[in-house]
């Protein structure tokens, strides 16, 4: 059984990153200050993290199956329709972005920061919204 208070926990952790980023974070400033750039980035990825630990949470309690990857999570989560199928892409392309922000930290291209920051954070929102209904029915 999914542990509900977890889940809850994990998915408030996901939309106070989204709401710091549509607070705090300043854009125009991310190729000039690297203080924004690492609030960015790391706000970014503690948000990813979460749905991360949400989505291995419910596969495995639920036991959707065993994924291989960190992006086919999200793709089991659909399959048994605690996700709607639109939203796998836009997930395993932030999975991915978080991989890149955890592993590739030196190299982190600030223009797919920007765009994340500025065009991405409701996927992360959809996400909450989606678990939430499916834990309420």
């Amino acid at each position: 059984m999914t542990d509900a208070a977890l889940v809850a926990k994990k998915l408030a952790a996901i939309e106070t990153a989204v709401q710091e980023l549509r607070t705090l974070a300043r854009p125009g400033e991310l190729e000039r200050d690297l203080r924004e750039a690492r609030f960015v980035e790391r706000t970014l990825q503690i948000g990813i993290q979460a749905l991360l630990d949400v989505a291995s949470h419910i596969v495995s309690d639920e036991r959707l199956g065993e994924p291989a990857t960190n992006r086919e999570l999200v793709t089991l989560l659909a399959r048994r329709g605690w996700l709607p199928d639109d939203q796998v892409d836009r997930l395993s392309r932030m999975i991915a972005f978080r991989n890149v922000l955890v592993h590739n930290y030196d190299t982190v291209d600030l223009s797919i920061v920007r765009d994340v920051l500025e065009h991405h954070l409701d996927d992360l929102l959809a996400f909450v919204s989606a678990i939430r209904v499916r834990m309420a029915g």
